[in-house]
Parts: C-alpha cells; structure tokens; sequence
C-alpha cells in the first residue's frame, strides 16, 4: 500500500470569509501531498495511517514507562527542535549508562530501507525493539512494557481504538511507527529554491555552495543524493586508520564491512551536531574539513574520498549550503512536540 504523507501537519481551515481559521489538533494525511520533490511513502497494510494510531504512537513516543526505570523516553534521543537528534555525542540511557553511538535524526526516517548504522533492522516497526532491548538505552522488554500499559485505562482505550486490541508488542510497535513515519521535513529554503521555484531565496554564497555539493570537484552527492541527501549505502569514510566501532561488520562479519556505516541524511544538519557516528566533530567546518584533507588511510575507505584542495572560501561556500537544509517548519511544528 502506497500512501501520500501531508508535507504540512498543521492546516488551517477557514469556515466563511470572517471567520477565524481552525488549526487542527491532530496531523491530517491527505492523499495528493507530500513535500515537493519527494516520493511516495511506502507503509505496511496492517499498519496504515489513522489518528489514532498517530496519537497513541505519539503519546508512546514521549513516555518513559518504555525505560526499565521509568526515566527516560524516544525523545531523550530524539528531540523534535532538534530534527529528532540531540547535541550530545552520546546519550545516557537508564542508569546514566553512556551510548555508544550517536543518536541520528528521526526526519523523513519514513523513507529509510533499513534502521541502525550498521543496517541490521529492514523496518520501522522493528527498530523500536531496539532501544527497547539495549542494556544502555531502555533495558527492558516489550512483554513488561505491554504489561505496564494493560493496568492503564488510558492505554486500553487508545490502543483499542486504534487497533482494535488491548495493548501489546504488536500495538506498541506499529504506533511509535506511525508517529514515526509521518515526521517529514521539506520546506526548508532550499525545497523553497529548488523545488518550489521561489526566486531570491538562497544568497550567492549559498548559490556557491550548492554548486560545489552539486559538482565533480566535491563529489558530496555522490553518497549524499536525492531528495533525502543519502543514498542509504554503508560506507567508510576515512574517520579513523583504526576504528574502536567496527560497524556493519558487526551484522554481516565481512571483513570488506569493517568501519562501514550508513550514509546519513543531511536534512536539518546544522541542528544536528556533533557529527558523524560517534559524535567526534562538533562544527560543519570541522566536517567539511575532514573531507577537504581526505582522510585518514584505512583498508576500506572508500574511493569517493579524496583530497578536495577546496579554498577557504569554498569551504565556506559550503557550510552556508549545509545550513539552507534547516526546516524551521519542521523542527518547530507543535503537533510533533510534547503536550
């Protein structure tokens, strides 16, 4: 089942010419939008959009009762005016036990074909099981979390609502998706420049920049294409001669997979900081410089990375491109924040 997922989650109707507009109190999935330039979303029969299901994976979202201590939620790691990341390196899970990745955006996750860095979850509705599972994230089990919803009322009466069934691994995982899967960024000023055709919206360093992400010199939409600014694909990109992660080689145990990690989107990436998958560059500039040198040498590195020689200038040309991947909309669209 294919499904068009509304670009705008907050619409105001207008009943008559005097009338004040309603804003509506829940997202509304109408079939004919999504944001401009961007696909189809793909979503399971048995888990199709409904308000219901919306609000029951949103309320999950944000509630601790997940967390084997009741101390922490999803949004500990992903919060919504951060594009669904955090500032940190790595998060604190129950008990203040450290992470050992950095906590990526949740924004357009709806068109990832799989979920972890190293690639290991193929769907939304497993990935929740995740976190859930992890010794240093939630430290708990989807049995005792369905447990703890069934002795609440509210929790039987969504769940029923929405599934028709009282709650359990099956609800709780298909509505944190559904939530999930309608978090779509793209409206920033460069949607508004390149697919919606506005005029004057980027400056001529901006223009500079994307010309450069664009270009043979840089290659950056080599890995960072399409829509989504990834192409999804597992690579080693010169962090480390030696890394202590050893990345999708933990899935796959292919020596050839060894430090190779999914390619991220770079929507909203200046709200998305530290950078890279264990946090360890703090700025763009940072970024875009480890790009510049090439590299550290590495038996897998791929061969998109080189030595860019790009002038300062053009490293900041670039840096003011990255920050035009900003959806204010997005990140500050009430309906995806906590109530």
């Amino acid at each position: 089942m294919k499904l068009r997922v509304s670009q705008f989650l907050v619409l105001a109707l207008f009943f008559g010419c005097d009338s004040d507009p309603v804003v509506l109190d829940q997202p509304v999935l109408d079939p004919e939008m999504v944001p401009v330039g961007f696909p189809l979303v793909d979503v399971p029969e048995d888990n199709a959009y409904s308000p219901e299901r919306w609000l029951l994976g949103k309320k999950l979202f944000y509630d601790p009762v997940l967390s084997a201590d009741y101390s922490i939620s999803c949004a500990s790691c992903h919060d919504p005016e951060r594009a669904f990341a955090v500032n940190e390196k790595f998060s604190l899970g129950v008990g203040s036990e450290i992470g050992t990745r950095n906590s990526p955006s949740l924004a357009n996750v709806a068109y990832h074909p799989s979920f972890t860095r190293e690639g290991g979850v193929p769907s939304l509705e497993m990935q929740v099981l995740v976190p859930i599972q992890e010794h240093n994230e939630f430290n708990t089990n989807i049995i005792v979390i369905a447990d703890r919803l069934n002795e609440d009322e509210e929790y039987i009466e969504m769940s029923r609502a929405a599934y028709g069934r009282l709650p359990d691994p099956f609800v709780i995982t298909r509505a944190i998706a559904n939530f999930e899967r309608t978090l779509l960024s793209g409206n920033s000023r460069y949607d508004k420049a390149v697919f919606q055709n506005e005029t004057g919206v980027l400056s001529p360093k901006e223009m500079e920049g994307l010309n450069l992400f664009f270009s043979a010199k840089t290659g950056c939409s080599d890995c960072h294409s399409g829509f989504n600014f990834t192409n999804y694909q597992f690579e080693n990109n010169g962090l480390y001669a030696d890394y202590p992660d050893v990345g999708r080689f933990r899935l796959t145990t292919d020596s050839s997979d060894i430090a190779r990690f999914k390619v991220p989107s770079l929507r909203n990436i200046a709200l998305t900081y530290p950078y890279m998958h264990d946090g360890s560059f703090q700025t763009l500039k940072d970024v875009i410089n480890h790009y510049n040198m090439g590299g550290e040498n590495h038996p897998n590195k791929s061969e998109k990375i080189r030595v860019l020689n790009l002038k300062e200038t053009e490293v900041e040309a670039l840096e003011a491109f990255l920050l035009t991947l900003t959806d204010n909309q997005f990140v500050h669209n009430k309906l995806y924040q906590d109530e």
